[in-house]
């Protein structure tokens, strides 16, 4: 029997980044890093949006440990209570790209023993129903950049999301850095 392949190319381990026009208070000036991406929908967290707070902050299983420190951000609109542990790292080896998504404590203790890595603690996340994110997509609600062409560590909050939307192309740079309310202007 021939299996069917999906005519959708998988965004999985691709960054999103909201069109600057995007109003909805949950992904305007975000960058959504997708951990999984196939014909049934998507999978992602938002990276851009510290909470201000530590994993220490949250329980006091994180408290005295190894992961205390680790930031804390709004992963997305699904689920808020709901933890997630994420890290990113380049392997030298292969000059490649590693996400490592929905880590248990002990393999992200292992991560954040790699100066390389980044680690990041998440507080739910943002999701795609079949269908949906390419409807965005044809819409031009997001445009799709690669991990690896950034430094993710460089920025954080909407400057991450100025940097490397003004990166793509001289035009988004003057929509990214319009103000967000430009009565302010």
């Amino acid at each position: 029997m021939k299996s069917r392949r999906s005519s959708i190319e998988s965004l999985a381990g691709q960054l999103l980044l909201s069109h600057p026009a995007m109003k909805d208070p949950n992904f305007g000036r975000t960058v959504v890093l997708l951990s999984a991406h196939d014909p049934e929908g998507a999978l992602g967290v938002v990276i851009n949006r510290p909470v201000g707070r530590r994993l220490g902050d949250l329980s006091a299983e994180f408290a005295l440990g190894s992961l205390s420190k680790v930031p804390l951000y709004r992963g997305g609109p699904v689920e808020t209570e709901k933890l997630i542990l994420a890290g990113w790292r380049w392997r030298e080896d292969s000059s490649e790209f590693e996400l490592q998504f929905g880590l248990d404590p002990q393999r992200a203790e292992m991560l954040a023993l790699d100066p390389r890595a980044t680690l990041r603690g998440f507080l739910g996340y943002s999701g795609w129903g079949k269908g949906q994110l390419e409807k965005e997509m044809k819409q031009q609600t997001w445009f799709v950049a690669g991990p690896t062409d950034y430094n993710l560590a460089s920025e954080d909050g909407p400057k991450l999301w100025q940097m490397i939307l003004g990166s793509m192309d001289p035009e988004l740079k003057l929509l990214a850095d319009e103000p967000e309310d430009p009565s302010l202007n």
